[in-house]
């Protein structure tokens, strides 16, 4: 076997001359490229924010570039392998490879359970690309076969105390011939990880499908890879939808998903609390026997001092609560610790994993209500956390504690006296979710008082129409960078859905994006992460239009945000005819009219691959996404348009001219542009709520229509004051301001 083409370990060995290696520009972002990112963004934060719209256009054109590069590079693929995510610790690519068809999957020795289920699954995956049925033999065979080798045991998730070095549970080796391929780890988690880099590695389709010739080692940098799904502040996802979720999860390598609930996990004697958005414990278990088979640890992931109002709301438990009706348990109250050792043993019941987070942020009231004389709340504060710790420890778990500083009520920022006294044993879930050119001073004072870490990164995508993933991209490889810097245990990429508007299929390459950084030894390479993950996800005939159209829709995000100096959710429903912002908009028109074309090039592409696979169930959110930007632009370039009519009129009010502008162009009965905003308003509520449906129940839903419906309103009554103008305005009077037709609702 020849190696050494495209060979890297750890670092990227040196290309050889005229070929394309992982070390090359197109595979990895410069340390220094990434802090100017980082500086870019840190310095126009969303809040506070000089507007750079022809920044977002070069990075555009120069992101854009690479994928061009990337699709150029990719066409023949004997110039190089498939990409892989998470990227190997070693990896050496040599000639020939590994026709599929015919090939089978055997075992070394008598398999587990868990062999089983990965030998199953992996044939699926490759009987999906072959288009015929790829067998799992008990036995030897005379034909080529992937052999699959357990050297010992392991179990299937992980448990208090995790490794991340090459002879850890979860390390494999992988090797690639002409005659047959190896898999061979000292557990079935490892068996299992190298399938999945198996299957990534897969050319062609049908009778051309085939393995790359390559030898893999591969270890995860960090032991402990999870992904928080919030399922308390917005929507509630359907099971089947958790479902999906693991299953991508897992084939980037995640061993641990952290099940957020402030009340979403049913409860005996808390029955009255949010009984509309809860899952059942039969729900639970289900799924945690789900994540078990692909090696996912289910975490419970509550709330037990702070973002408690579903439980405080609820008259029962008011007395509960500091202030009335609000958030937070009152310390001084007797009776919550009972309630908080019942929460414990409810959910140590329930879930077996080792671990348990327990919340603890943003308790917003600390030190400013409900004092009491002679008593410090914040040493009350860390008494409650202590008190859970070790009720915890007495049903065999260890609490993660979200840790906050710089961030939320920066509790321990603001105290760094509390550190030291905080539960011996704990870990410290250090946040954030900027932009940053250094994220050390949100770990460091943790590890300098002997904690152990697991950062927590986000995919920013509330408040969004798409998710920044600019921004994202940087925080999730800084906080990653940081937690091989300081040793963490690991990296928790969490999920929120504050806003309870953003349908979540639209974040899932920040799940992927979070598990190669969480896996790999160094940053993951975004400049091409849409077209590896895109060429990792969707069939290889439409994956480079999905690749150009999250690209694009990326890019729209970042130039909305920068003209309009709002997150996109908010620009989406805000009143486009208010004044400032319309002196605004007519400011920004031509980086407007770059943003829609952006948004209608996403369209394009997303469309076309409809027609070669209209069954994939992230194309209707990714559409949606693409019309909604679409729409935000049409609607603040519409009014900008209606400005310059009402000023032409104001110094010319010559009635032909208010014909065609006013009756035809802005109020004709169809093919209007008022009868596009609403038409336009009412098709997108309708494919928002066939999208929120398929991945969420019914929770929430009505809340987020009304806003769809309010936005149709306010066009109806701009064409109700608009037709009034029209039947009050006379010749010889002057001609009024746009202003006039603003809706007052």
């Amino acid at each position: 076997m020849q190696l050494g083409r495209y060979a890297y370990s750890g670092a990227p060995a040196p290309p050889e001359p005229g070929s394309v290696t992982r070390s090359s520009p197109l595979w990895n972002h410069s340390s220094e490229a990434l802090r100017s990112h980082a500086g870019v963004r840190a310095c126009c934060s969303s809040q506070n924010r000089a507007p750079h719209p022809l920044l977002e256009l070069n990075r555009y054109l120069g992101r854009r570039l690479s994928l061009i590069c990337f699709l150029l590079w990719s066409v023949d693929v004997l110039a190089a392998p498939n990409p892989v995510l998470p990227r190997p610790q070693e990896v050496h690519y040599g000639q020939g490879s590994l026709p599929l068809s015919g090939l089978g999957i055997r075992f070394s020795s008598p398999p587990s359970v868990e062999d089983r289920f990965l030998a199953e699954q992996l044939a699926a995956g490759l009987s999906a690309r072959t288009h015929t049925k790829i067998e799992v033999h008990n036995r030897a065979t005379r034909r080529p076969a992937i052999l699959l080798q357990r050297t010992g045991d392991g179990a299937a998730v992980p448990g208090a105390e995790g490794s991340a070095d090459p002879h850890s549970r979860e390390a494999y080796s992988l090797k690639i011939t002409a005659s047959g391929a190896e898999i061979q780890a000292r557990s079935s988690t490892g068996l299992f990880y190298g399938a999945q880099t198996l299957l990534q590695m897969v050319e062609g389709e049908g009778l051309e499908a085939r393995l790359p010739s390559a030898e893999i080692r591969d270890w995860p940098t960090l032991a402990y890879r999870g992904f928080m799904m919030d399922f308390s502040h917005g929507q509630l996802l359907r099971v089947s939808e958790v479902e999906h979720q693991m299953d991508l999860l897992a084939r980037f390598k995640v061993n641990q998903y952290y099940f957020y609930s402030e009340a979403s996990v049913e409860m005996a004697g808390f029955e009255v609390v949010n009984p509309d958005a809860r899952f059942t414990r039969e729900e639970l278990k289900h799924l945690i026997q789900y994540a078990r088979q692909r090696h996912i640890d289910v975490v419970p992931c509550l709330e037990l001092y702070g973002h408690m109002h579903d439980l405080f709301r609820v008259e029962k438990f008011v007395d509960l609560g500091l202030p009335r009706y609000g958030d937070e348990f009152d310390p001084r109250n007797p009776r919550i610790l009972a309630v908080l050792d019942d929460m414990v043993d409810q959910t140590a019941d329930l879930f077996p994993s080792t671990w348990l987070h327990v919340g603890f942020d943003e308790p917003w009231s600390l030190g400013k209500i409900g004092l009491t004389p002679g008593q410090d709340p914040f040493q009350t504060f860390v008494a409650v956390l202590r008190h859970v710790a070790d009720h915890a420890k007495t049903r065999g778990k260890r609490i993660v504690f979200w840790a906050d500083i710089k961030n939320g009520a920066s509790t321990l920022s603001n105290r760094p006296d509390l550190i030291a006294q905080l539960p011996a044993g704990a870990i410290a879930a250090p946040w954030d979710y900027e932009a940053e050119t250094n994220y050390a001073p949100f770990v460091e004072p943790l590890v300098a008082a002997g904690f152990a870490t697991v950062v927590s990164p986000a995919i920013w995508n509330w408040n969004e129409v798409f998710p920044d993933y600019h921004r994202s991209f940087i925080n999730i490889n800084g906080m990653a960078a940081i937690a091989r810097q300081e040793k963490s245990l690991g990296l928790m990429n969490t999920g929120w859905t504050d806003c309870a508007q953003t349908l979540y299929r639209l974040s899932l390459p920040g799940l992927a994006l979070g598990a190669a950084a969480a896996w790999q030894n160094g940053p993951v390479d975004t400049s091409r992460f849409f077209a590896d993950y895109a060429a990792l996800t969707y069939p290889p005939k439409f994956a480079a239009k999905l690749a150009s159209a999250m690209e694009d829709l990326s890019t729209a995000e970042e130039m909305f945000e920068e003209i309009l100096q709002d997150p996109t959710l908010h620009s989406f429903w805000r009143d486009p005819l208010e004044p400032a912002y319309l002196a605004l908009l007519q400011k920004r028109e031509p980086q407007l009219r770059q943003a829609r074309l952006l948004a209608e090039s996403a369209a394009q592409h997303i469309l076309e691959g409809q027609q070669l696979s209209a069954r994939d169930p992230t194309l209707k959110s990714l559409l949606l996404s693409a019309r909604m930007f679409d729409y935000l632009g049409m609607k603040c370039l519409y009014v900008v348009e209606w400005a310059k009519y009402f000023r032409e009129l104001k110094a010319n009010p010559d009635p032909k001219l208010v014909t065609l502008y006013l009756s035809i162009q802005m109020h004709a009965q169809d093919h209007g542009m008022l009868s596009d905003l609403m038409d336009t308003v009412a098709s997108l509520r309708e494919a928002y709520r066939d999208a929120w449906l398929e991945e969420s129940t019914t929770y929430r839903l009505g809340t987020a229509l009304a806003r769809w419906d309010a936005e149709e309103q306010y066009w109806l009554a701009t064409s109700r004051r608009l037709s009034e103008l029209l039947h009050s305005w006379q010749k010889d009077k002057p001609f009024p301001d746009l202003d006039l037709i603003r809706p007052r609702l």
